[in-house]
Parts: structure tokens; C-alpha cells; sequence
């Protein structure tokens, strides 16, 4: 049977009619794992099978289903590296409050993965623990900061993943791999027990194979947590049963203007394409300039490197040479800026928080290209400057909390992964997921699967 194609729901139907059992879905995992991981480099620790928790996860909601998760994520007595050489020796007494979710769910977790140096990055290339490699062309990045857990899910090193998203973490991989990443609300998931590079910016989310998956994964994921001072009291979320309602009628913004028109025309087309898709379904797509989200990205940038300097200010106090070449950069960098120019990148947020509020006052959902070019390659004098425009569409959507969603939407000439990204209002994962859904049931996009995993 062919893994690959199933829905977690479809994975969970099987071990409870017994078709299949959580053994096995992890040992498919493992193979894969032991098959692919020394060329792709996706997990820095690989955690063994517990066959006694596989039994007792049988009654649970997950079902003993395989799950990787970000080395960012605390987890009781696995070490958590943050991909960093501060924390290479580091175990957690405890777990994560969505880790500890996610096991009482009767989640499986295969292991841990990587991720750029402390999460500053889009590259994944890390010095520490090596590069991750994209699946659909190993001279390429997988994306960062959550590169190792978008390439395991896209290569059934594991079913399903946890990413960190703070201009684009989570999104950015999900694309490039061609798989589904989520950055819900923020506030809608809790970040206790994660490594902090932005407490204003930081968002919790799933890596999956499918929209149904995603909204699965929410479902358990979210919810107040007291520990974590930004978590937000909301009504409980119900993100699966709605996906099916439909858009018709529904009236959704297509990102136009010179802030978007300056991505990859191959990109631009397959996102117009998807447009049309939508429309088959019967959405009504406006055309919406969103050139004010320039300056939004631009905000987003400047907060992240001083928040993360600020995190980090006694490491890179103590032992700068401990952190990678662009990682120890951008965090002095951070350290240069003046509260002035904290202010006014604020004062940014708070302008841009406003006109997305007045536009999904008009439209449900805005579309837009996830990342403005395919993956860039790894190596090469231009590597690192192309990979810094790959947080353009995604950061500002950290800036403003507000849930957006990316699925796969077509492919470059060389066979590269392009992702449309769907974002909504503030506490609406369900309609951005509802739209994901209905434009992956009239697509085959997230059913193509690179060579190297076949």
C-alpha cells in the first residue's frame, strides 16, 4: 500500500480496522529514514521505536501515527540543539506543551529535525549539523528554518511534522518541498517549551502531506496554554469538519502590484492559474494591490534580528565564534539597531495590522505566491542573496498574526515545487483551510512525489 497518498485520517481508519498497525506505519518511516536521511539530512536525532507506547497509542486520536518534530521543541530526555553548538548537549526535563499534546494524542515521535542555526534563516544549511537537502533536486536548499521536518514529510520519512514560522519558517520549506504548511493565528498555538528566537513574531505549526492533515494537527495542537504568555483564551477551533462546506460565492483579493510582480513569472502564472481554479469553484477573484505589504516584510526583518539579539545577547557576548558566519551577522546586526528603529518598525505593525483588517472586512481569503522564487541552490556566489528574497510574501504575514496557510500549485520547468499561499483573518485557520481544500481536490499538485523518495 502506498503511504504516500493516504490522509493521517486515512492512516488512522487503517490501525483502527486493523488493516494496518502503528507498527507499521512507523516502520515505513524508518525505512525511509535509514534509506534517505544520509543524503537529505532531514532529522539530527533519530528516536527509536517504543513498541509499549505504539500498543497503548491504539485507542487514541493519532493512533500511534509517525511524527517528526523541529529541534526547537523540548523533548523529555531527547536532546534539543535549536541547531545551535550552545545547545548540542542540551535535554529538556520535560516536554513542549504541543509535544505533550501530541503524545497524549497517541502521536509516534520518530525524531528530531533540523533546522537553520537557532532558527535565523531560510537556507537550512546549517555548520553545526550540515545542510538539508531538497528532495526534488539535492544541489538545491529545502528551505529553513523548518527545512528538515518540510523534507521528511515530503519524502514519508515521517507523516506529518511541527515547524516554527517567524517570517516564514514553516511556509517557506512547505513550498519548496511541495507539501502543506500552517501558520496559524498568533496566539492560537502554544510556543512554551520552543526556543525563542522572536517572542513578538514566533507561530507554532503543522508540516503535512495534505490540507485534511493540517487541519487535523491544528485540531490538536491548539488551545490557551497559562505557561505561555502569548497564548490567547479562544472559542476551541473545529478545523476538520468544515473543509467540505465550499466556496461558492465566496469573494477572495489575488495579490497584485509592483511588490508582487516582481517574483518568478512561472510563479506568478501558476498562482493566476490557481486563481482560476478557485473560480471554476465559483469564488469571485478581485484583484487587489497589496504593495503596502513591502514595507510590512521589510518591519518584520528588522524585528526579527534585534528580538533575536536580544535572546541571545549573553551567547553572542560571550562566545560570537560559536555561531554560524550569517547567523552571528544578522544577530549583530540586530544588536545595532536603535529603539528608534524598533519603533517605527512597530508603528509599521500596527498600520499594516490595520489595512489587512479592512481588507478581509471585503474579501474571505487573500492569494498570493508563498515564496517569489523555487528553491535557489545551495552552493554559490548568489546562494545566500537569493535565499534572502524568499521571506518577501511570507514575513509580513508574522507581522500581522494572521493565519495563512501554503499548498503545493505547480512546478518550475526544472521540475521545482511552487506553493500558493491562502491568508485570511485573524482567528479564520478554518476558512484559509476550507479554501486549501477545495483547491487540492481539484488539483493533483500534492499527490506528485520527488524521485529520490519513490
Amino acid at each position: 500500500m502506498n503511504l504516500s497518498i493516504l490522509s493521517l485520517s486515512d492512516q488512522r481508519d487503517l490501525v483502527k480496522s486493523k488493516e494496518m498497525t502503528a507498527s507499521d506505519l512507523a516502520l515505513a518511516c524508518y525505512r525511509q529514514i535509514e534509506r534517505l536521511n544520509p543524503t537529505l539530512n532531514a532529522f539530527i536525532t533519530v528516536i527509536p521505536p517504543d513498541e509499549g507506547e505504539l500498543l497503548k497509542s491504539g485507542s487514541m486520536p493519532l493512533m500511534g501515527i509517525p511524527l517528526a518534530v523541529k529541534d526547537l521543541y523540548d523533548t523529555k530526555g531527547i536532546r534539543t540543539t535549536g541547531g545551535s553548538k550552545f545547545f548540542a548537549d542540551r535535554i529538556p526535563d520535560e516536554d513542549a506543551t504541543v509535544v505533550s499534546k501530541l503524545k497524549k494524542a497517541g502521536a509516534q515521535i520518530v525524531g528530531k529535525t533540523n533546522t537553520h542555526e537557532i532558527a535565523l534563516g531560510v537556507t537550512n544549511n546549517n555548520p553545526h549539523f550540515g545542510a538539508c537537502r531538497n528532495p526534488w533536486d539535492i544541489t538545491r536548499i529545502s528551505g529553513g528554518s523548518s527545512g528538515g521536518s518540510a523534507v521528511a514529510v515530503a519524502t514519508g520519512m515521517s507523516m506529518a511534522a511541527l515547524g516554527t514560522d517567524t517570517g516564514g519558517s514553516i511556509r517557506i520549506p512547505a513550498a519548496l518541498c511541495g507539501v502543506v504548511g500552517l501558520k496559524p493565528s498568533f496566539g492560537r498555538v502554544s510556543l512554551h517549551g520552543i526556543l525563542p528566537l522572536s517572542w513578538n513574531l514566533d507561530h507554532a505549526g503543522p508540516i503535512t502531506r495534505k490540507v485534511e492533515d493540517a487541519a487535523l494537527m491544528l485540531q490538536i495542537m491548539g488551545g490557551y496554554d497559562e505557561l505561555d504568555p502569548v497564548s490567547v483564551k479562544t472559542l476551541p477551533g473545529d478545523y476538520s469538519s468544515h473543509l467540505k462546506d465550499g466556496v461558492r460565492d465566496r469573494k477572495m483579493a489575488l495579490a497584485v502590484g509592483s511588490f508582487i510582480e516582481e517574483a518568478d513569472a512561472e510563479v506568478l502564472e501558476a498562482v493566476r492559474k490557481a486563481a482560476r481554479v478557485l473560480e471554476a469553484q465559483g469564488v469571485k477573484i478581485v484583484e487587489v494591490n497589496v504593495d503596502f505589504l513591502k514595507e510590512a516584510a521589510l518591519a518584520n526583518s528588522l524585528m526579527t534580528q534585534a528580538d533575536g539579539a536580544a535572546f541571545h545577547r549573553e551567547r553572542l557576548r560571550e562566545h560570537p565564534d560559536w555561531f554560524g558566519a550569517d547567523v552571528r551577522l544578522r544577530l549583530e546586526t540586530g544588536a545595532a539597531f536603535t529603539s528608534t528603529d524598533y519603533i517605527l518598525a512597530r508603528r509599521t505593525q500596527t498600520e499594516v495590522k490595520r489595512k489587512l483588517e479592512l481588507l478581509f472586512e471585503e474579501y474571505d481569503c487573500l492569494l498570493m505566491p508563498t515564496t517569489p522564487i523555487a528553491a535557489p541552490v545551495l552552493e554559490g556566489e548568489d546562494a545566500l542573496e537569493r535565499a534572502r528574497q524568499l521571506t518577501r510574501f511570507t514575513a509580513p504575514f508574522n507581522l500581522s498574526g494572521l493565519p495563512a496557510l501554503t499548498v503545493p500549485c505547480g512546478f518550475t520547468k526544472e521540475n521545482l515545487p511552487i506553493g500558493l499561499q491562502i491568508i485570511s483573518r485573524m482567528w479564520n485557520e478554518a476558512g484559509a483551510l476550507r479554501t486549501g481544500y477545495i483547491y487540492q481536490q481539484s488539483t493533483d499538485w500534492h499527490t506528485q512525489k520527488p524521485e529520490i523518495a519513490k
